[in-house]
Parts: structure tokens; C-alpha cells; sequence
């Protein structure tokens, strides 16, 4: 099964300089050439799998991200409740304090009244 991926240049002379590198007395240039190309499926292969490893962790990265922003998200919104519920709360005695001015006037014009 031929790939339609070829090789980079630097990637052909690293895997030429390692079977170089390794090679045995009474080795042919063939042979060399054999191991070389190996070392070239190899290396493509390695960087294959480590482009995907990447691509993967960068998906995951990017739900995490997600998923933290929804949370963020939900943590956000009980609190506007609290703060909608303690603005009722306020409300309640600024409309007894109101209505006790008004009586009160009521009553000292009604008390004026009599007089």
C-alpha cells in the first residue's frame, strides 16, 4: 500500500545519515539504501501519528474550554436570581416606609383639620 505522501528532502538525508550511521562491515549501498527508505516510512509515520496526537489534544483542549464556559455560564445565573430575589426584598420596605409617610401626613392633616 503506497502512500501519496512523499517524504521531505531533510527528512530523506536524516534517514539516509542514520542508516549511514548504522551501518555493518560488508553492508552494499543497496542495503543502506533498503534500511534508508525504512527509516523514511518510519520517521513520515512518527510524524503522522505525533500530527494527530496534536490535532486531538487541541480538540480537547478546545472542549475543555467549551465545557468550562458553559459551567462559568451556569454558575452566573442562580447568582442574577439571588440578586433579583434580594432586589424584592428591598423593595418590600421601601414600599412600607412610603405607605407609613403617607399615613402620617394623613394623619397630621386630618389632626390640622380639626382644629
Amino acid at each position: 500500500m503506497k502512500s501519496n505522501f512523499s517524504p521531505s528532502i531533510e527528512t530523506q538525508q536524516e534517514a539516509l545519515k542514520i542508516a549511514k550511521a548504522t551501518q555493518k562491515p560488508g553492508q552494499t549501498k543497496e542495503q543502506t539504501k533498503l534500511i534508508a527508505q525504512g527509516i523514511e516510512k518510519g520517521i513520515v509515520q512518527y510524524k503522522k501519528q505525533h500530527k494527530e496526537k496534536t490535532r486531538q489534544a487541541g480538540k480537547a483542549k478546545k472542549k475543555a474550554k467549551k465545557v468550562k464556559l458553559v459551567e462559568l455560564d451556569t454558575k452566573i445565573q442562580p447568582n442574577n436570581e439571588n440578586i433579583q430575589i434580594s432586589v424584592l426584598q428591598t423593595k418590600s420596605p421601601l414600599i412600607i416606609s412610603w405607605a407609613l409617610l403617607i399615613l402620617s401626613w394623613i394623619g397630621f392633616i386630618s389632626y390640622i383639620a380639626q382644629l
